[in-house]
């Protein structure tokens, strides 16, 4: 058997399945377990119990500096990220607390090995299960960073003939998947400071003459990355499983930079925060009209996201509807928000409500017509958080005479929503977009 044989398999495991939650559980307990047990009085009734408490202490602390101070994210952590960080906390502690807290007793260093690797599987076990709450690593080989999708190098791509997507004939030779390819797309006009975008290019694009495609801008959360809906979002996958059945067609998808940086959170608006929503509207369609060959017609455009890329999408899609008259709000926010309204308007707004109404898409929809504009909004069944407001936004919308539809799909507030919610829209989506094949 040759090593791929043997290693793919064990890249491909999945990180979010049932099983793979009772096996992280059940490493953690034996993990801490190893790290817990010693026959020493002065452990078991000092030592043990303090360190514990350091634990418990240490999160809790943690938990109100990020909820209450630093507030990185819009939206409170669920209870579950913080149990499983503080089992990662504790195996820590107990791990120092072995090490040093000796009572004279040596260590051998095969013992010390084996309380290190104790501790590194109860760290790695509750990494899984923090990661299975998102969904935003679905097997050892995402978790790892390793693409398992076709990339070039942008400066490979060569202009061809173009004809329209109607006249568009496959020919033979035809790729058997799109492409990756990443580039800058600089902020020429908004000053907008973001980072590389990531393109998909499906195997329609290389053939010549290339037919016309639609573009789809799609947006990450907060905190998020280009890379998400590469990893998480199982893109490639998605647009090549489409392509395939439908001779090679598919909408370009431009990841563009929605936040600037990890942890930013711009609100996607014009501010002191950063110009995101002319780069996102103005610099983001100038830059792919000039480097790549696509459909102009805005007929042809959409927008996109999840979570804050939802909402950042639907802001576009009422601010700026001549640009991106089709939209996908997947789990987006009530409204823009950096965790509560007074604070959103007080620290980007300058204290002016009239200002922020001005960028609500709640708002919007309430006082003014969008009859030229379609969307679909797509929530988790068990996204008890975001779902009231996803209903609002959608009854508001179709009141407001856009063309919107509700997709509720099984899960949370996680990439299996919205690699489930892509899938599921992309047929109607290409259908607006005017995506017509042979």
């Amino acid at each position: 058997m040759s090593w791929s044989g043997i290693i793919d398999p064990v890249l491909n495991l999945p990180l979010t399945t049932s099983a793979a939650a009772v096996v992280f559980t059940v490493a953690a307990l034996v993990g801490l377990c190893v790290l817990a047990f010693r026959r020493r009085t002065r452990w078991l009734l000092v030592y043990l119990p303090l360190l514990g408490v350091i634990a418990v202490v240490t999160t809790v602390v943690a938990a109100v500096v990020i909820e209450r101070v630093w507030k990185p994210f819009p939206d409170s952590l669920p209870t579950t990220v913080y149990i499983w960080a503080g089992i990662a906390v504790l195996a820590l502690a107990l791990l120092v607390g072995r090490l040093f807290c000796r009572d004279h007793t040596r260590y051998h260093l095969a013992a010390a090995c084996g309380l290190i690797a104790a501790w590194l599987v109860v760290t790695v076990a509750a990494a899984g299960q923090i990661n299975a709450v998102y969904d935003a690593y679905p097997t050892v080989r995402a978790a790892l960073g390793l693409s398992n999708y076709r990339t070039v190098p942008f400066d490979s791509l060569e202009p061809t003939d173009t004809v329209p997507s109607t006249d568009w004939i496959p020919p033979p030779d035809i790729p058997q998947t799109g492409v990756v390819t990443t580039t800058p797309i600089p902020g020429a006009t908004s000053g907008f400071s973001a980072r590389n975008a990531n393109i998909y290019l499906p195997p329609a694009y290389f053939t010549d003459p290339r037919p016309e495609l639609p573009v789809l801008v799609l947006l990450a959360g907060q905190p998020g990355s280009t890379d998400d809906w590469l990893v998480g979002g199982r893109l490639t996958r998605t647009m090549d499983a489409f392509a395939t059945e439908h001779h090679g067609l598919a909408p370009i998808v431009v990841l563009a930079d929605g936040t600037g940086s990890q942890f930013a959170n711009p609100l996607c608006v014009d501010s002191h925060l950063g110009n995101v929503a002319t780069y996102l509207s103005v610099d983001v369609p100038a830059w792919v009209h000039s480097n790549l060959q696509v459909d102009t017609d805005p007929t042809a455009w959409a927008i996109g996201g999840l979570s804050y890329g939802g909402t950042c999408a639907l802001q576009m899609a009422t601010l700026r509807p001549d640009v991106y008259p089709t939209f996908l709000d997947m789990s987006g926010q009530a409204e823009p928000t950096l965790g509560d309204r007074t604070r959103t308007i007080d620290e980007v707004f300058g204290g002016d409500e009239s200002a922020f109404d001005r960028i609500d898409p709640a708002y919007l929809l309430a006082h003014e017509r969008f009859p030229d504009s379609a969307g679909a909004f797509v929530i988790g069944q068990d996204d008890t958080e975001y779902l009231p407001g996803v209903e609002q936004l959608a009854a508001s919308a179709q009141a407001a005479g856009m063309d919107v539809h509700l997709t509720e799909v099984p899960g949370a507030h996680s990439f299996e929503v919205w690699s489930a919610g892509l899938e599921k829209e992309l047929p109607w989506l290409s259908q607006r977009l005017g995506l017509a094949g042979p």
